[in-house]
């Protein structure tokens, strides 16, 4: 049985109002719309996309929750074992035994049964060193995508660096391993658009240029999949849209007596056991977890009437929206459309852990957007910068505390279902489309049926 080659490119944060300044996207004509899940960020619509559940049945609450049985709070994990339920490929393997799939980037990636996979992965020093790098399987294909695109540019995919030359090698290593394996499943996640909208906003000129950038790069991409008669399918995640205000949940619920820290060297540090609340704030949603039933009214109480904060949804509120999954908090709030959540604990920024200042998303106990910049009231930011890397390059233990903890410089979150169609996420495709608008739990469906599988 022969398949259609099929390759589907998530360019995050894609929204109709962007592509207006995409001209090889638009060859495609008028998008569809993709109605999102809950929440809208990254590790939980992917796991949609390809499982066709929501996150009820995948398990994917968010892009990390409070890990129960570890007591800790970890986002961006990596192994494909958390996405519960048969992907995409599963689903093309019981029709096509042999299907052949290239995940570059999609995140879950490791441990995935997929023949070829490309996702990011620091080296991480005896001595403390961080190093870009990326993991491959096969191991060889690291080595020749490294020798051809130089190293995975880590410090441009995140960050206060982070810009198009990640995106850039993303698709170029793509567009290498479609030439040369020629898998019947070619997935690219194109990160760009995170970046800037983040930063600035949706509204400004920084959103039409980093999408006339994205939009360069994947020119060839494009091409290069119509000329191997493959159906392409362009969609995103989310969109992202302007805010300008933070709240700080878990402040809130500290200074009800409710999260507790404890103290080393001088800093303070989210105690999660002992905690009777707490939040793992992710964009503009956050997960509340409730050591004791008794305090869940109270606690949905306090944070109903906290600035900034839409809803506060209990367990059927879960229930409605499909995130009634034990990873899920006891209580899930959901930022106003110009708000989002900080993860900040802390009361004086004196005691704040020495991790707060610096790019480390798998130390902060919550998404932080802050990470994006260079902290704009420090004068001597970039020298210190310099300094750090000198050091790193002289082979010297060294941090980089350049983040700012005044999270008042981000213009743009994303996390909530959107208000408004025309700031949420698209579906592009060279296949017809039969309808307006694609719900996400339809789209590996959809895909299946693009492959000449269903």
């Amino acid at each position: 049985m022969s398949v259609k080659p099929l390759v589907v490119v998530d360019v995050v944060g894609l929204t109709p109002r962007l592509l207006e300044h995409m001209p090889n996207l638009r060859r495609f004509g008028a998008p569809a719309t993709l109605g999102t899940v809950l929440p809208a960020v990254t590790c939980s619509v992917q796991s949609t996309l390809l499982t066709g559940r929501p996150p009820r049945d995948h398990g994917i609450v968010g892009n990390g929750w409070y890990f129960r049985d570890l007591g800790e709070v970890l986002l961006w994990r990596q192994h494909n074992a958390l996405v519960e339920g048969p992907k995409l490929w599963d689903e093309a393997r019981r029709v096509h035994p042999g299907y052949k799939v290239a995940n570059i980037c999609w995140w879950y990636a490791m441990g995935a049964d997929t023949e070829f996979t490309v996702t990011p992965r620091p080296i991480y020093h005896a001595d403390g060193r961080k190093g870009p790098d990326c993991y491959t399987t096969p191991p060889e294909l690291r080595v020749d995508l490294t020798r051809e695109l130089g190293r995975f540019p880590l410090f441009t995919y995140w960050g206060p660096k982070a810009g198009i030359a990640s995106s850039t090698w993303i698709v170029e290593a793509a567009r290498r391993i479609m030439a040369r394996e020629r898998p019947d499943l070619t997935l690219v996640y194109v990160p760009h658009l995170d970046y800037d909208l983040q930063r600035f906003g949706p509204s400004g000129p920084e959103a039409i240029k980093a999408a006339q950038d994205v939009d360069r790069i994947l020119g060839p991409l494009l091409d290069d999949a119509a000329s191997l008669g493959a159906a392409t399918v362009v969609l995103s995640e989310y969109g992202i849209t302007d805010v300008s205000r933070p709240v700080d949940i878990n402040r809130a619920l500290r200074r009800e007596g409710l999260l507790s820290v404890y103290r080393q060297a001088g800093m303070e540090y989210l105690d999660p056991w002992t905690s009777r609340a707490f939040a793992v704030a992710d964009h503009q949603l956050a997960h509340i977890y409730v050591r004791d039933e008794a305090d869940v009214p109270k606690v949905r109480s306090l944070l109903a009437e906290l600035p900034g904060v839409d809803e506060v949804l209990d367990a059927d509120g879960k229930a409605a929206y499909g995130l009634d999954h034990g990873r899920a908090g006891e209580l899930v709030a959901i930022a106003e459309p110009d708000s989002w959540f900080t993860y900040y604990y802390w009361l004086d920024d004196k005691v704040a852990p020495d991790f707060a200042r610096l790019v480390d998303i798998h130390r902060k106990p919550g998404y932080d957007p802050a990470e994006l910049f260079m902290n704009p009231a420090d004068p001597l930011v970039k020298a210190k910068a310099g300094l750090a890397l000198a050091k790193k390059e002289l082979g010297f233990r060294y941090t980089m505390p350049v983040v700012p903890l005044d999270p008042s410089c981000v213009r743009g979150s994303h996390g909530r279902i959107p208000d408004n169609p025309l700031d949420g996420p698209v579906l592009l495709s060279d296949q017809p489309l039969e309808k307006d608008t694609y719900a996400a739990t339809e789209i590996k469906d959809l895909l299946l049926r693009f492959a000449g599988l269903a």
